[in-house]
């Protein structure tokens, strides 16, 4: 029984973002102890995103699943290929990557608003990342702005740490959703609970105050249209000597082809 309905489908068109319940439920308990191997063994593109007077620890890492066997298996997982095939309007479902980020309780620091599309090498419209927590969120869930994947020019990349630019180029600056009134959509999720939302949507995340760990695991996946586009710098994540020229779909050797 597919996850996703019609309805799922139509509003992620309009606004960019969805919740699907229930998407990676079966697969909680490896993602958990994917996780904790992930934190154990960090890859070189791990950070505990430390800022000065922030407290608690806010520990990401990515780009993980070809070196740790419980991504590894959850990226093949047929549920969420077909949910992605669905949402994104695509008959190919291709990995670009994973992301996992973890809030420890008391952690200050907010995942600051931003799109991800800027900081990839992939531009199209059939994009998706799944955002789904391991543990229950309430505060410290994932927040969108809805309709932001349509807006006629990206948000300026920046580093999360320092909120410096990631690199120059035609972008508009970092909004305040809040100050401007635009509609922020939020979940209160359980573990295993999915929000779907595209490359080009705004979003962030509060810091977590509460006294339990925030666990999430993020896949980003694409689709039909996919294609390499240069960007003003280096692009995070980086992918060196991935050889791929403008145009061109993603080598399925490094991205694999999952559906």
């Amino acid at each position: 029984m597919s996850h996703v309905t019609a309805a799922d489908a139509a509003t992620y068109h309009a606004d960019g973002v969805v919740l699907i319940r229930g998407l990676f439920a079966e697969h909680v308990e490896t993602l958990r102890a994917g996780v904790a191997r992930n934190m154990a063994e960090p890859g070189p593109y791990a950070s505990t995103n430390d800022r000065k007077g922030e407290t608690g620890l806010f520990f990401d890492d990515y780009c993980n699943w070809d070196r740790i066997p419980e991504f590894r298996e959850v990226v093949r997982s047929t549920g969420v290929i077909d949910a992605a095939s669905t949402l994104m309007g695509s008959q190919s479902v291709q990995l670009f990557h994973d992301h996992v980020l973890v809030k420890e309780p008391g952690t200050s620091m907010a995942t600051p608003w931003h799109q991800d599309a800027p900081y990839y090498f992939v531009q199209g419209r059939q994009t998706i990342s799944f955002w789904s927590p391991l543990d229950p969120v309430t505060s410290a869930t994932l927040r969108c702005v809805a309709g932001s994947h349509l807006w006629p020019k990206d948000v300026v990349p920046t580093r999360w740490v320092s909120e410096t630019a990631f690199f120059e180029g035609d972008y508009i600056p970092v909004p305040d959703p809040e100050a401007e009134a635009m509609r922020i959509v939020e979940f209160e999720m359980e573990p295993g609970d999915a929000v779907a939302f595209h490359f080009r949507t705004l979003h962030g995340a509060r810091g977590n105050h509460s006294d339990a760990r925030r666990r999430a695991f993020s896949l980003r996946l694409v689709g039909d249209d996919a294609r390499y586009v240069t960007r003003p710098g280096p692009t995070s994540p980086p992918f060196p000597g991935h050889d791929m020229v403008e145009g061109q779909r993603l080598r399925e050797d490094w991205f694999p082809r999952l559906r």
